[in-house]
């Protein structure tokens, strides 16, 4: 068996069925191929949609018996055209299986198009970038003073708070929350100095030590 998971946020894509011919095409195309059973041949994922999904690791369970494809998604993985076959809650409740932020990004997206009563998302939404970036700074100082004074505790939810406005201010500009993720994963391994230099602008990326 193998799941296929967004290397970028986290969201399982799909599963499906594997064997030794596949895993070789796999690792041969550096795309997802999986071995249908009921017509006993190989399949890429994607092959008539176009929505493939591009390997970027393949690690297998302590087991030996089933796999974890490190994935990023061409489009939705779905049939139905869903971006994951993950969807139906098991007990008939109403359940969003995505990770906690991308969920979140949902969520304010949902507000962002909503008629109903204005929310506190869609005020800021509604103010723009002057009051989102506002936001931003107030959420950002109180972070620092948290992190120099305060507790634990406090970090963590000031952190939260920034993270929030991050999402809205993302939103706003329809910049996509894997996108930001994917510049993380790009920036993996390089000096924050280097970074910087790159991008000719104040700001270091992320480093690793």
């Amino acid at each position: 068996m193998t799941v296929a998971q967004d290397r970028f946020t986290g969201e399982v894509r799909m599963v499906a069925w594997m064997n030794q011919a596949a895993l070789a095409a796999t690792r041969e195309s550096g795309f997802a191929t999986f071995f249908s059973r009921s017509r006993g041949k190989l399949w890429q994922k994607g092959e008539t949609s176009g929505h493939r999904l591009r390997v970027h690791a393949i690690t297998a369970d302590c087991d030996g018996d089933t796999l974890l494809l490190s994935v990023e998604p061409e489009g939705p993985s779905c049939h139905t055209g869903r971006p994951s076959c993950f969807f139906e809650a098991a007990d008939g409740g109403a359940h969003d299986p995505s990770p906690v932020l991308l969920a979140l990004e949902g969520v304010i997206a949902a507000r962002a198009s909503s008629s109903a009563e204005k929310s506190y998302t869609r005020s800021l939404l509604d103010g723009g970038a002057p009051k989102i970036g506002a936001k931003l700074r107030e959420e950002a100082g109180e972070l620092a003073e948290a992190i120099a004074a305060e507790s634990a505790e406090r970090v963590a939810a000031e952190s939260a708070d920034v993270l929030f406005h991050l999402l809205v201010a993302l939103e706003s500009r329809k910049v996509p929350l894997r996108e930001v993720l994917r510049e993380l994963a790009l920036r993996a391994g390089t000096s924050g100095h280097a970074e910087k230099a790159a991008r000719g602008r104040g700001g270091a990326g992320p480093q690793q030590v």
